[in-house]
């Protein structure tokens, strides 16, 4: 068989969100059935991480998506044509994104839908390009793969699919998160905090992440605690200007919150290992690997009670409504000084992370793909 896939968001240097998915799932399915040729479709040059193995081929087009207008091209011309050239048997997209005019058998990944809710938080050009294809992406797609239950039924009821179309293969997170010991905790809080207890998010500087919250909430703690307690923000500042930079400008506290940039996944888990605990409190998810990556270093967790957040965090986390400051404020405080309540939410994070392994998430899809490939085959 002949697989094709869309490989443009393996970044080096630059896995995030959906290119971390896409890493993990590729890397394993590649390996694992060498019967098959995978042709990656990149947009840009590519780093040679990603070639899995040795059935793999991958091949460049352009233009390169750095917006609409080329993201159109490159699907609906340049993926299109690379397809046909290279008589793919199924095309694989695991960001969602599909060639409308391709008739080659089609798997898409949806990981949420958060643009139906949040317009507001989206470049206008790049909305009204979401707004009007996306919902025939989800159409086109032969099969479509959510990342949680919640996702599914959004996208089932958000666009009217059959449910029969849509499967769930969870996320999970990278083996690169695990607890280290107290005498490395020290050495990283002074590495990053001076040496003081600090609280964590890690992901990117979205608005969709609730930092204007996260910032109010913190400053308020910090009033009610009078402790040196630390906030570090673990992510790239691409959406930084506006709501989230001007709340963080009028913080009492700024002073106490550090901002890391973009960092390795070792580093990651030193800094989320090291936390109090990992404020995760978005207004919208799809799914929320940083909640296991938490639970992997037996860190506690503080997390929404919206969308797929709870069916993630299970009841090993503290849930708190993402719009109100004071149950955030409470929900550190309560961590922070209740020993006793950390150390359970951990244990019971451990447990919980167990539900969730990218072997088995691998094997899913798999079996998904296998499963699609036979029943169309024989209805063709």
């Amino acid at each position: 068989m002949r697989i094709a896939v869309n490989t443009r968001l393996l970044l080096h240097g630059k896995l995030e969100g959906i290119g971390r998915v896409e890493y993990e799932l590729l890397s394993r399915i590649t390996r694992d059935h060498p019967e098959h040729e995978f042709i990656f479709i990149f947009d840009k040059k590519y780093s040679e991480e990603f070639i899995f193995s040795d059935n793999v081929k991958p091949i460049v087009v352009m233009p390169p998506t750095r917006a609409p207008i080329l993201m159109y091209l490159f699907f609906e011309w340049s993926v299109y044509r690379t397809l046909k050239k290279h008589k793919a048997d199924i095309f694989i997209s695991p960001d969602g994104w599909v060639s409308l005019r391709s008739k080659v058998p089609t798997i898409s990944i949806i990981h949420d839908l958060n643009f139906e809710y949040f317009p507001e938080f989206f470049p206008r050009k790049m909305l009204r390009y979401y707004q009007h294809f996306f919902h025939k992406f989800a159409k086109r797609a032969d099969k479509i793969v959510a990342v949680s239950e919640y996702t599914k039924q959004d996208i089932i009821k958000c666009y009217d699919i059959n449910p029969s179309k849509v499967d769930v293969v969870y996320n999970a997170c990278s083996d690169n998160f695990h607890p280290i010991s107290e005498e490395h905790k020290v050495r990283t809080r002074e590495k990053y905090t001076d040496g003081c207890e600090y609280f964590i998010f890690v992901g990117s500087l979205h608005k969709r992440k609730n930092l204007v919250n996260l910032f109010l909430a913190f400053d308020k703690y910090k009033d009610l605690s009078n402790k040196d307690t630390k906030l570090v923000i673990v992510g790239n500042k691409k959406w930084w200007k506006g709501d989230i930079e001007n709340t963080y400008n009028t913080l009492k506290n700024k002073s106490s919150v550090i901002f890391t940039g973009f960092l390795s996944a070792e580093y990651v888990n030193d800094i989320v290992a090291s936390a109090i605990a990992e404020l995760y409190i978005s207004f919208f998810e799809g799914f929320g690997i940083p909640i296991l990556e938490a639970f992997n270093a037996e860190t506690a967790v503080i997390t929404s009670n919206t969308t797929s957040m709870p069916e993630v965090a299970g009841d090993a986390a503290i849930i708190v409504d993402p719009y109100k400051v004071d149950e955030i404020v409470s929900a550190m405080i309560k961590v922070e000084s209740d020993v006793e309540c950390r150390n359970e939410l951990i244990l019971k994070g451990r447990q919980q992370s167990q539900r969730f392994c990218w072997d088995n998430s691998a094997k899913k899809f798999w079996n998904i793909i296998e499963t699609f490939m036979t029943d169309f085959s024989q209805t063709d």
